[in-house]
């Protein structure tokens, strides 16, 4: 290691221990205290992210339901439109087909 690179070294060592130091000294509660409120905190931030997670879900779903029947009540709409509308074509043909009926007829006799 080169001087500049062990200064830089021990410089941060002695940052960490001097910080680390100050740390205790000022800490306002004992280590197992500050364990329990973060194990607390910890539990509080687990609760609050199953909530959300659950009422996404919620959503999620009614949304789905939404959409499912929306595209139901559309696919529904479709198939007695085309019903309709083959209908139509089918009443169509059979006049189509009487009347080449008659002009068959007529060029038979």
């Amino acid at each position: 290691m080169s001087n500049d690179s062990g200064s830089v070294l021990l410089a941060l060592l002695t940052g960490a221990a001097i910080g680390a130091g100050v740390g205790i000294l000022y800490a306002p509660d004992k280590g197992s205290k500050t364990r329990k409120k973060i194990k607390k905190k910890a539990k509080a931030a687990s609760e609050d992210i199953s909530d959300r997670l659950s009422k996404a879900t919620e959503e999620l779903t009614k949304t789905a339901q939404t959409q499912k029947e929306d595209f139901e009540r559309r696919l529904d709409e479709s198939i007695s439109n085309m019903s309709y509308k083959a209908d139509d074509i089918i009443a169509s043909l059979e006049r189509k087909l009487a009347d080449l009926k008659k002009k068959n007829a007529q060029l038979q006799k």
